[in-house]
């Protein structure tokens, strides 16, 4: 069986998808988790590291950072506050949590 090329790009689907109220709620709810996500990832790029550099820094196995990073973006685990202070001084951050009043009272 031939395979066919996709007929919409991710960008599309994910503009479809947005539409859909549940969907969006869903999202919006990880909107946390996706913008640490984010953070850490940028500042392992900043760093010039790979997961397994920052692992080597974490004294942790390199498919541990693969869990924490993947854990974020698919709301499966809680990483600890002692985990995410371990990668912050891994790639030459510091953790800080702040709370942040919500839009609705």
């Amino acid at each position: 069986m031939k395979r066919q090329a996709p007929t919409r790009t991710h960008r599309q689907m994910v503009a479809a998808w947005e539409k859909d109220p549940e969907f969006k709620a869903a999202y919006d709810e990880l909107d946390t988790e996706f913008a640490l996500l984010r953070q850490l990832l940028a500042a392992r790029r900043k760093a010039g590291l790979t997961q397994a550099g920052v692992a080597a820094k974490m004294g942790t196995r390199p498919p541990a950072v693969t869990r924490l990073e993947t854990a974020l973006s698919a709301d499966t685990h809680s990483p600890t506050l002692a985990t995410l202070k371990k990668y912050a001084r891994a790639v030459g951050c510091k953790l800080e949590v702040h709370l942040v009043p919500s839009k609705a009272r």
